[in-house]
């Protein structure tokens, strides 16, 4: 079974926004995420998407209720954060033929 987190925010200004969400890494690994998709939206560039692998929804649940999270967010320009948190388990795919 694998885990995810796909967080979805707004930012003030992109250029702004990278370079302070790279610096940030540390604390994203301590959490155990691993970002697989940075994403930004086709109409709004400064609308992003990203989607992380999961060692534990707990940590990454607590991750995203860290103070930290919430200074750095605020401090960047990050508009209201929306989480959610999936996984794969049970899924079971169909072979094309």
């Amino acid at each position: 079974m694998t885990n995810y987190m796909i967080i979805r925010h707004s930012v003030e200004d992109f250029s702004v926004w990278k370079p302070a969400y790279d610096e940030h890494i540390t604390a994203r690994e301590s959490a155990g995420l691993t970002e697989k998709h940075l994403l930004r939206d086709t109409d709004d560039a400064n609308m992003i998407t990203i989607i992380f692998e999961a060692e534990d929804l707990n940590r990454a649940k607590d991750f995203t209720n860290s103070e930290d999270l919430r200074e750095v967010m605020q401090k960047i320009g990050v508009g209201k954060p929306e989480f959610y948190f999936l996984n794969d388990n049970n899924i079971t795919t169909a072979n094309a033929a």
